[in-house]
C-alpha cells in the first residue's frame, strides 16, 4: 500500500440530536470537535435523523392511502365519464 493517500480510520461519536442518542462507529470523517463518552475523548458529529429517529426505522411512517391512482381519479371525476357515455 501506498503511505500517507489513506484517511484516518478511528472511533467517532455519532449523536442524533432529535432522539439524544449517541453512537460510536468507525469512520474517516473529520471533524474538530470533541466529546468524552465513558471516560474516553472521541470526535463529535451530530445528526439530524438515524435510525433511532427516521419514521421509516421506528415504525410511525405515515401509511400510503390504500387506494390507488385510478380510483381516486374515478372517484373524483367519475360522474363526467359516465355522463359522455350516456
Amino acid at each position: 500500500m501506498k503511505a500517507n493517500i489513506h484517511p484516518h480510520y478511528r472511533t467517532v461519536v455519532f449523536h442524533d440530536t432529535s432522539a439524544n442518542e449517541y453512537f460510536k462507529v468507525g469512520s474517516t470523517i473529520k471533524t474538530d470537535k470533541e466529546i468524552e463518552l465513558e471516560g474516553e475523548t472521541f470526535p463529535y458529529i451530530t445528526l439530524d435523523v438515524s435510525s433511532k429517529s427516521h419514521p421509516f426505522y421506528t415504525g410511525k411512517q405515515r401509511a400510503a392511502s390504500s387506494e390507488g391512482s385510478m380510483a381516486r381519479f374515478r372517484h373524483r371525476f367519475g360522474g363526467f365519464l359516465d355522463a359522455k357515455r350516456s
